[in-house]
């Protein structure tokens, strides 16, 4: 079993920045794919962006150039730096890691972006 452990999360203005953090643990060995999915109310999750063999990132394009991904495998953490947030931003941030084809979430970080 991986255990995935969010924090960073809060309220921002409108222009401004976030980073949220990720740490794994528990059973990691094989963690291919690490990454942020996000969910607004009244919506689906949604991909925000992942990094996969610790180097290859994928973003939603309504992200790109906004966020960026990034792993540290000596700590066995996720980051997503997050700049230029929009209202639209808002929603609740959910860290995902795929392990062997099993996919584990974290319980969510809250980020609310003010206009």
């Amino acid at each position: 079993q991986v255990q995935l452990v969010e924090s960073g999360g809060g309220l921002v203005q409108a222009g401004g920045s976030l980073r949220l953090s990720c740490a794994a643990s528990g059973r990691i060995f094989g963690i291919d794919t690490m990454g942020w999915y996000r969910q607004a109310p009244g919506n689906e999750r949604e991909l925000v962006g992942v990094i996969i063999s610790g180097s290859t990132t994928n973003y939603a394009d309504s992200v790109k150039g906004r966020f960026t991904i990034s792993r540290d495998n000596a700590k066995n953490t996720v980051y997503l730096q997050m700049i230029s947030l929009k209202p639209e931003d808002t929603g609740v941030y959910y860290c995902y890691s795929r392990q062997f084809g099993r996919q584990y979430w974290g319980q969510g970080t809250q980020v609310t972006v003010s206009s």
